[in-house]
């Protein structure tokens, strides 16, 4: 992977071209619903920030992709992500079982809601 990637650009240059289509597919649905979100790379990951806090982060490993919303927006759907391996702060998923448009919509849309209250 491109830990030393300085832009989102170079990180997903140096991904596996397969599963850089799929943060590609993701990076261009969040920008799409939240068309202000900044792109840096924070803690060696793709980032993007709304009102200047981590909005999703995500990444690529050998084997899987994750996709970071928040530990709110996990908690809040987690019976829709039964059938993903998840930890408090990300979702794993892969090639053969990618993340659904509707459901990346709605843990995304959640956590702008929370930010947009100021929730700590």
């Amino acid at each position: 992977m491109s830990e030393k990637a300085t832009t989102v650009d170079e990180y997903l240059d140096g991904v596996d071209p397969a599963f850089r289509a799929e943060l590609q597919r993701i990076r261009a649905l969040v920008t799409e619903l939240v068309p202000n979100v900044e792109e840096p790379i924070s803690y060696r990951m793709p980032t993007l920030k709304y009102k200047d806090r981590a909005l999703v982060y995500f990444t690529a490993s050998k084997k899987h992709m994750s996709l970071f919303p928040s530990s709110w927006a996990i908690e809040e759907f987690k019976d829709r992500l039964e059938d993903y391996k998840t930890t408090v702060h990300a979702i794993q998923f892969t090639l053969a079982k990618p993340l659904p448009t509707d459901l990346i919509e709605d843990l995304v849309c959640f956590h702008q809601r929370q930010i947009d209250e100021n929730r700590q």
